[in-house]
């Protein structure tokens, strides 16, 4: 009965440090996050430059709104912006850094949004060298940074097997309505994710169109 009893409350830890947040684009107010949190969602991550190639400003002030209602952990992505007409992927990650800190927005860490759209080079070399670009200049300024991706997307943008930043936390979007890793299939160098996307476009909870999001 002992053993049994220690198993069960294992069970139970192991189920409590699961945590589910989201990633939206939308306007939130403090209040917004308050509501977000008692419905139990713990983590957040908001776009903070966009593929047009400005900032997100309001994905900057949803940060220091999240802040403001307590949430500890908070995150930003970058869609690179890519047209010929852009800053080097160099500078607008220094861009994206240097506001987010001109702003007082906090963040853990920058994700890399790495999903297929046409403005990507059909050569593999050349969007490698943009995400290096993006990876050495957020390290070099002292910002952790993840890859936001999937099997296609890294496919087809730098080669499937292209493993140089494996090392990187994969935030992985396959929509399956699931809270685990299920159907994952290594690539890139990766063997497991560290988030999951398991849900698009939803009409979320107090008011939040919102992706879903869960790791263990």
């Amino acid at each position: 009965m002992k053993l049994l009893s220690t198993i069960l409350c294992m069970c139970i830890a192991s189920q409590a440090e699961a945590y589910i947040g989201f990633d939206g684009i939308q306007a939130m107010s403090v209040n917004a996050f308050n509501c977000l949190q008692n419905q139990g969602f713990s983590f957040y991550v908001t776009r903070v430059w966009q593929e047009i190639g400005d900032y997100d400003f309001t994905g900057i002030q949803n940060i220091k709104n999240a802040r403001a209602a307590g949430w500890n952990d908070v995150d930003g992505y970058i869609y690179p912006c890519r047209r010929s007409t852009c800053a080097s992927a160099a500078h607008q990650m220094e861009a994206t850094i240097d506001q987010l800190g001109r702003s007082g927005a906090q963040i853990g860490m920058i994700w890399l949004d790495i999903e297929r759209d046409s403005e990507w080079s059909s050569n593999l070399g050349v969007n490698q060298q943009l995400i290096r670009d993006l990876v050495n200049q957020a390290q070099s300024q002292g910002v952790k940074v993840g890859i936001y991706t999937n099997n296609n997307n890294w496919a087809a943008i730098v080669g499937i097997d292209w493993s140089e930043f494996s090392s990187l936390p994969l935030w992985w979007a396959n929509y399956n309505g699931q809270q685990n890793y299920d159907g994952f299939v290594p690539f890139g160098g990766w063997t497991r994710p560290a988030i999951r996307q398991y849900q698009g476009d939803v009409a979320g909870h107090c008011g939040v169109s919102m992706d879903l999001n869960w790791y263990p």
